[in-house]
């Protein structure tokens, strides 16, 4: 039963997909004969154009192995703000199917920043360490009580002869009590499971051109290389199985560590907090030395000769200056920075700059994104390189692994 109805699911998405994501302007080419990654005040090897060839077999030898790359996920595989779009037009259309009619997409947008903000002036810490599922969750609760409150107003004021406004206080707040308890929590499941899965099939469609080609460039690099993902939301990559997939060996999630995470985010959201984001990066770290001993067992076990963990180097690759820089760099890894060029719409970034608008999906309050431009302030310093397109992440990981010898 279960099989059949993900086969449903996967059917229904693909007769309602849209155009896989393709930058605004052309698609950039795989690899670029100019090497643009670059740290903070110089370009790394910009003119170095030798091929892997021609590298001596003493450099060879000496250059460090890659054990770890761990990567972000929203506005570093794909553009977040679409997929967010499609996931917001499966929710509405879900809603419809359930007989909650006059619902737009931005609904659930709009719904969650008003419940972080009221929670933020009534309780700051509870509001502060809401996850992104919780708030969704909690925005399709009220979106669908708002539908039935409104459909038992309208029919007093019918049935009395009157108009709404004319309802009196009573009545409204007895009619407000009716639909919190009659929106059942698994029409709310099932809206929130319709939203998750389609963010997945979208994150899918608008992955940016040259991923695959890039992670099957790392796979031939560093075969031996364990790969992983980081996330502060939902997106999971082991769940995007007609892509990336097969190339990912496990995902952290911020929502994994409700203690840790609370604690960090009561310290970003108090203006006196010294927030620092680590304990999701350890937990990464932990994993690859789970798997990689595992790993070891069976390698040893067939004859082949032991490794060092510790002797491999971790890169990560975000396009958040203080939660991927600084976190990672704080845990021990070099850090990629994914600031792309504007054809890959990254939005993510724009919270930060007052010559953009604020993104629909960001619901931060006004305290924690101060404490973010801190974050990304002390992390300009801790970026290892820079990349300005997906495609030259493979250059960029040979020349930091070259600079560790």
């Amino acid at each position: 039963m279960r099989l059949s109805w993900y086969l449903a699911l996967v059917a229904w998405s693909a007769n309602n997909r849209v155009g896989a994501f393709v930058p605004t302007s052309h698609s950039p080419a795989f690899f670029s004969s100019t090497r643009v990654v670059q740290n903070p005040s110089t370009r790394i090897g910009s003119t170095d154009t030798s091929s892997p060839s021609e590298t001596t077999t003493e450099t060879e030898n000496k250059t460090k192995k890659l054990g770890l790359i761990t990567f972000d996920l929203d506005d570093t595989l794909y553009p977040v703000a679409p997929v967010l779009a499609d996931a917001n037009r499966a929710f509405a259309k879900a809603m419809e199917r359930f007989g909650y009619e006059g619902i737009e997409p931005d609904d659930i947008d709009e719904t969650g920043k008003k419940i972080r903000d009221e929670m933020s002036k009534s309780d700051p810490d509870a509001a502060a360490i809401l996850t992104h599922t919780e708030i969704r969750m909690l925005s399709i609760r009220q979106v669908l009580e708002k539908v039935l409150l409104d459909r038992m107003l309208i029919q007093t004021a019918e049935d009395w002869a009157t108009d709404v406004l004319s309802l009196t206080k009573p009545v409204v707040e007895s009619a407000k009590k009716w639909a919190r308890n009659a929106v059942p929590p698994a029409v709310v499941q099932a809206v929130y499971n319709a939203w998750e899965m389609e963010r997945y099939h979208a994150a899918e469609r608008y992955l940016y051109p040259e991923v695959i080609e890039v992670f099957l460039k790392i796979k031939e690099d560093h075969p031996d290389a364990i790969i992983g993902a980081v996330t502060d939301g939902k997106a999971n990559p082991l769940l995007m199985t007609f892509t990336i997939a097969p190339y990912f060996d496990f995902c952290m999630s911020w929502e994994d560590d409700q203690g840790a995470r609370s604690k960090f985010f009561k310290e970003l959201g108090s203006v006196e907090g010294n927030a620092e984001l680590t304990w999701i990066y350890d937990a990464a770290l932990d994993k690859y030395k789970e798997i990689f001993d595992s790993t070891e067992e069976m390698n040893v076990a067939a004859g082949h000769a032991p490794k060092d963990a510790e002797e491999r180097i971790w890169i990560h690759v975000g396009d958040d200056l203080g939660y991927d820089v600084g976190g990672s760099a704080a845990c021990g890894a070099k850090t990629v920075l994914a600031d792309y060029f504007d054809e890959y719409e990254q939005t993510a970034k724009k919270r930060y700059d007052p010559d953009f608008l604020m993104p629909a999906w960001s619901n931060s309050p006004e305290v924690e994104l101060q404490k973010r431009q801190d974050l990304n302030e002390k992390a300009r310093a801790r970026v290892t390189a820079k990349i300005d397109r997906i495609s030259e992440l493979p250059v960029a990981i040979s020349e930091i692994l070259d600079a560790q010898e």
